[in-house]
């Protein structure tokens, strides 16, 4: 309990040193977000996300699979990359109506290591890995997925084995350095599981998910689902992630949910 209570204590603290350093207004550097479409969006068991057994037997919920692009200045990142290209749009696919090829990313963020996450990821074997520390050393070391199936790490084999550069996050991590683009440590769902804040100069500050909630119903009610690494853990992340969207007046976009990846222009615009 008292563990429990510092980390939501020094989350508020986070959260209010956001405040602080996010600017309010203009910002320094150009900052674009699109939203592309990584997965065919299915439905899914209601039942196994939450373990307080709200939802019956057999009910289901549809999922849509969202993966995100920033462009900072001349700098572009890739968030998230969904399922497998054999069952997912690609996202170099979507790239290249941009103009753009894996070689123009120069980051790729990933919220955590569950394969509809990481699926794609190996396209971005150039591109520095940004990625908890715990679910990195999780995988390495066979982390078991939702499904009780062990992940070999093939997914993210350009960093494990192929020497690609990676930076493994402890806390918040500020990815350009200027406060408009800001990954957050909420972890509970994995052990080193995130968000992403990104800072639009027009349309405010923007809250992606990962899979802190995985739809409004779950999020309303802060259910925990029942294969999430720890319990304590989520719904103190679950506190934080609201006091910054508060704080922040952020827009929340869940990331499996669809009407709230509709909030976002239709790819190839983006918000701005």
């Amino acid at each position: 309990m008292r563990k429990m209570a510092r980390y939501a204590i020094s989350g508020l603290i986070s959260a209010a040193a956001l405040c602080a350093t996010i600017p309010a207004s203009a910002q320094p550097v150009p900052v674009k977000l699109w939203r592309m479409q990584c997965g065919k969006d299915q439905p899914l068991p209601k039942p196994m996300f939450s373990d307080a057994f709200r939802y019956p037997e057999g009910s289901t919920k549809d999922f849509t699979f969202s993966c995100y692009l920033i462009k900072h200045g001349d700098d572009y990142m890739v968030w998230d990359a969904g399922l497998p290209g054999t069952e997912a749009p690609r996202i170099v696919d979507q790239l290249a109506q941009l103009g753009l090829t894996p070689l123009n990313i120069r980051f790729l963020g990933v919220s955590h290591y569950h394969f509809d996450h990481i699926g794609q990821a190996a396209d971005f074997g150039v591109s520095t890995l940004l990625i908890g520390a715990e679910d990195f050393a999780a995988v390495r070391q066979g982390a078991r997925l939702p499904d009780n199936s062990t992940t070999s790490g093939l997914r993210l084999a350009p960093w494990i084995v192929g020497g690609g550069k990676v930076e493994l996050l402890s806390q918040d991590h500020d990815v350009f350095g200027d406060g408009t683009v800001r990954v957050l440590r909420l972890p509970g769902h994995t052990p080193g599981h995130r968000a992403l804040l990104v800072a639009l100069p027009r349309r405010g500050n923007v809250l992606l998910s990962g899979d802190l909630y995985h739809f409004p119903e779950n999020r309303h009610f802060r259910e925990v689902p029942a294969f999430n690494t720890d319990r304590a853990q989520t719904q103190a992340s679950m506190q934080r992630f609201e006091e910054i969207a508060t704080r922040l007046n952020a827009q929340v976009i869940i990331q499996h949910e669809p009407g709230d990846v509709a909030k976002l222009p239709v790819f190839p615009n983006a918000a701005e």
